[in-house]
């Protein structure tokens, strides 16, 4: 048995974040992270426009209070207006931290931080490098962890969270490279895992975005917050899927339809294609329904809409959002200099997840917290962004969050003792697991049953939503949670076995899947994301509350929760 202070579960900022910041404040504590890729190959690696903070280098009338009342309208007024006030208040301090660590962001003539327009945002505060600027943090953090001396272990699979009458006590992992399972004891566990964009078809989160650290604690009766607010970015590149990014909209270009009209005109007037990102991914939804979308012939009546770069010029087009362009002319042959790019909605982030409060601290029920353990990051939901999410305020909710929670899990551990409990029994039911599905002669692929729930989801539980289409789909996870004791593998090896790893990511996308589409039932309104064709309108009166849903083999229990308010009062969201 393996023994750490802190054991972080996953690799990407938020994780490497914290570590870095327990390491910073008291460089004693063993902290440790794991990670099924290497951490610079995490999800955080891809996000592309920037990050929000009032820095004021482009616009001295922000502020943080501009910053945060944008952050709530946009969150339909579903976000915890107290985690709100301490996101957008630490945002500039964070930035600052992330320069002196060695991020290069891209600067201004005056060589201060640029900053650039993004959606639902009253000013241009969005910082960035160029359109890598998730890449430019994870690798200056990944390099600072190695000097602070944190231990990182890499492609190794967490198979289940250790979590005794609410106490976290360790965790059961798996290497992925040689079939070893070992059981990892902690004072403090702490979930990063990032999100859950595969249990979709279409999505621009990587193959690992499997929600495995989401089930993990749904599993163990953890509830989940939030689930059913699923935010599809509007432009994902067709038929790809993977994210054109909201920066390229930041730096001027159009969306059109086949008539070639700027139809946002007719949806968000006063923001035109920077509206937040449930609004204009229904409305490109509704152009391609009235038959106004594009064939990639040119004909109308097709399933994607254009993004229109041309009128920019190629010197602006490379300089500020080269990675763009050239995933747009690898992936699809479309050189964005002097064609428009094909895009449509894909599922990118989840508002919802693990519950904390704004020390990270897990809650275990709406007014009870666990003990030993923490999360922060997409994974988590200390909701800062409601019901839909602003582009750039989700890498600022890693740093902020990803610092705050290091800090309190600093102090938290100091008073905290290992934990007794029977790893015997935890690493025989590993080995039975593992045993159980290399050894299964079941009738059906595991790729087919994958792409099978996947498509039910998309089709089930997208931009818009109906109780009778989502009853069909609830119907249909059932019958695939029996068809998940078919299946078979091909591979039987221990050795770099990544069909067991799917197969074992493919339970947490079931356990996900049903979660969201149980949670966005039994929310009877339209609120962000969570666009209901039956109920069309907000019902605060019912619904200004959180989501509770928790998991048992037997159902789904839904709870609610209140929202915390205080310096916005609910009002219609109009751009």
């Amino acid at each position: 048995m393996l023994e750490h202070d802190v054991i972080i579960i996953g690799g990407g900022l938020a994780g490497c974040r914290a570590a870095l910041e327990i390491k910073r404040l008291n460089p004693s504590v063993d902290v440790a992270i794991v990670a099924k890729t290497h951490p610079i190959r995490s999800h955080s690696v891809a996000a592309q426009g920037g990050i929000a903070a009032s820095l004021k280098n482009v616009d001295p009338n922000d502020s943080w209070e501009a910053h945060a009342f944008d952050t709530v309208k946009g969150s339909d007024y579903l976000a915890d207006q107290d985690a709100v006030a301490i996101l957008t208040q630490e945002a500039p301090d964070v930035i600052i931290d992330l320069e002196h660590m060695g991020v290069l962001f891209s600067r201004l003539e005056d060589g201060k931080i640029a900053q650039r327009a993004f959606g639902g945002h009253t000013h241009n505060r969005t910082c960035y490098a160029a359109d890598k600027t998730g890449h430019a943090m994870l690798h200056e953090l990944v390099n600072n962890l190695r000097r602070h001396e944190v231990k990182i272990y890499q492609e190794w699979y967490v198979m289940q969270l250790i979590l005794e009458d609410g106490d976290a006590k360790g965790l059961v992992m798996y290497h992925i490279e040689d079939g070893e399972i070992v059981i990892v004891r902690a004072k403090v566990v702490m979930c990063a895992t990032g999100g859950y964009g595969r249990v979709f078809n279409t999505t621009s989160n990587d193959y690992a975005s499997t929600g495995d650290g989401l089930s993990m604690c749904a599993i163990a009766g953890i509830p989940l917050e939030d689930m059913e607010f699923v935010q599809f970015h509007p432009t994902g590149l067709y038929p790809v899927g993977v994210l054109i990014s909201e920066a390229v909209r930041g730096e001027g270009a159009y969306l059109i339809n086949s008539e070639g009209r700027r139809f946002m005109e007719d949806y968000a007037p006063s923001r035109m294609e920077l509206a937040p990102r449930d609004i204009t991914s229904r409305a490109i939804t509704r152009e391609i329904r009235a038959g106004r979308g594009i064939h990639l012939d040119g004909r109308p009546g097709g399933p994607f809409i254009y993004l229109d770069l041309r009128h920019m010029g190629q010197e602006k087009i490379m300089s500020r959002i080269p990675f763009c362009w050239e995933e747009a002319h690898r992936l699809v042959g479309v050189d964005a200099v002097y064609e428009p790019m094909p895009v449509r909605p894909t599922a990118h982030y989840c508002m919802g997840g693990i519950p904390v409060n704004t020390d990270g601290r897990v809650r275990l029920s709406g007014d009870k917290l666990t003990e030993g353990l923490f999360a922060a990051g997409e994974c988590a939901c200390v909701s800062v962004h409601g019901a839909n999410r602003l582009g750039s305020n989700s890498l600022l909710e890693c740093v902020v969050y990803g610092r705050r929670t290091g800090r309190s899990i600093a102090e938290y551990v100091k008073n905290r003792k290992f934990s007794e409990f029977d790893s015997q029994s935890y690493l025989d039911n590993a080995k039975q697991r593992i045993q159980g599905l290399l050894t299964k002669k079941g009738t059906i692929r595991l790729g087919a049953l994958r792409q099978q729930f996947q498509d039910s989801m998309s089709e089930h539980c997208g931009v818009f939503r109906s109780e009778e289409v989502m009853q069909a789909g609830l119907t249909q996870i059932q019958e695939f949670k029996e068809k998940y004791n078919q299946v078979y593998l091909d591979d039987t090896d221990s050795c770099w076995n990544t069909e067991l790893i799917e197969a074992m990511e493919l339970q947490n996308i079931m356990v996900v899947g049903e979660i969201i589409l149980t949670s966005a039932f039994n929310r009877k309104e339209s609120r962000g994301a969570h666009s209901r064709e039956d109920y069309t309108q907000r019902d605060d009166p019912n619904f200004l509350k959180h989501t509770l849903a928790y998991y048992s083999v037997a159902g789904i229990d839904v709870q609610y929760m209140s929202v915390a308010l205080g310096m916005f009062e609910p009002k219609e969201r109009k751009y």
